[in-house]
């Protein structure tokens, strides 16, 4: 018995981008927030082992650089759809405040990937009187 499928140019051009967003690498979700006085990064990223990510600060910035190791094993599975990302990604971020980026920890659990940056502490304006001079 054979079945007809229907055909659909929007899944061809759904699964043209899956096939091109494996080429160029992926780019894993971010959120990013402030808590007690720093911003927080969360990045999902399950299966990626701790020493395959590198995070840097610079002028502001930051970058989140990592890559999973592909299977050695034989792929012969015939799949009906596959959207595990394996491979590399690279991902910057400037802050919008100015951060103390030495000062910058990074935690990984349970597969997201947590990232606290203290915020730069801002100078208090300093008020300043002015006397006025009467002139006669």
């Amino acid at each position: 018995m054979h079945r007809l499928v229907k055909w659909s140019p929007f899944m061809e051009m759904e699964d043209m981008e899956n096939n091109f967003q494996r080429m160029q690498g992926f780019a894993p979700a971010m959120d990013v927030y402030e808590k007690d006085n720093s911003i927080m990064v969360e990045m999902p990223v399950p299966g990626f082992d701790e020493k395959n990510v590198d995070i840097s600060i610079e002028e502001n910035v930051l970058t989140i650089k990592g890559s999973t190791e592909k299977k050695s094993e034989v792929d012969d599975k015939a799949y009906y759809r596959k959207e595990v990302q394996q491979g590399s990604f690279s991902q910057s971020f400037a802050f919008p405040v100015e951060v103390e980026g030495d000062k910058a920890t990074a935690d990984y659990e349970k597969g997201v990937l947590t990232i606290s940056v203290p915020k730069k502490e801002q100078p208090k304006p300093k008020k300043k009187s002015i006397k006025v001079n009467i002139k006669e």
